[in-house]
């Protein structure tokens, strides 16, 4: 990847997209050859939704806030960062409520919040606009062109490659076969 590259990756389900993105981030270890990848990176990473326990006893605002645990801005820069993150994805009103009662798309913008508000430079997003209707799909959209503007790395997990190709610097098709040898 390149610094300010937009890229997409598609592939079949189960064809190791969202094991790729768990290597590059370090989540995983591989089990031959090497990753490299630069320390001093900041990354906001967009999980897909299936992988995240709904029933944790976190509200909006604390799940947003957990990105931000190892920086070391003052707490008062920390709320406001978490302000304007709550607020690009239309989550202000619910920042006090448990992730628990939000519906898909609720939830799917505050993971997208919660990747965003560091300022990463690096953008890792798996599945982004799963469970978003057509309006915040837009939004969605939206973020991704901004954040391309302004210079951010993005890799992007997608089915929805016709979506986003326009605006993509790579596609990258990914398929594992479990019958190669390694």
């Amino acid at each position: 990847m390149r610094k300010g590259e937009f890229i997409v990756i598609t592939g079949p389900n189960g064809g190791g997209k969202t094991t790729l993105l768990r290597l590059m981030l370090g989540l995983l270890e591989p089990t031959a050859g090497t990753i490299m990848r630069e320390s001093d990176l900041r990354f906001g990473y967009l999980p897909q939704k299936s992988s995240v326990d709904s029933h944790f006893p976190i509200t909006v605002e604390e799940t947003v806030e957990s990105a931000l645990l190892p920086l070391k801005q003052s707490a008062t820069e920390k709320r406001e960062m978490i302000r304007r993150a709550l607020e690009r994805l239309w989550l202000g009103e619910l920042s006090g409520r448990p992730i628990g009662k939000l519906s898909g798309g609720q939830l799917q913008r505050t993971l997208i919040a919660r990747a965003l508000v560091s300022g990463p430079d690096v953008l890792v997003l798996d599945e982004p606009m799963s469970y978003l209707d057509r309006t915040s799909e837009a939004m969605m959209l939206k973020i991704i062109a901004e954040e391309k503007a302004k210079g951010t790395t993005i890799l992007m997990v997608t089915h929805r490659e016709a979506a986003v190709a326009s605006m993509a610097d790579r596609c990258v098709y990914v398929s594992v076969r479990l019958d190669e040898q390694f």
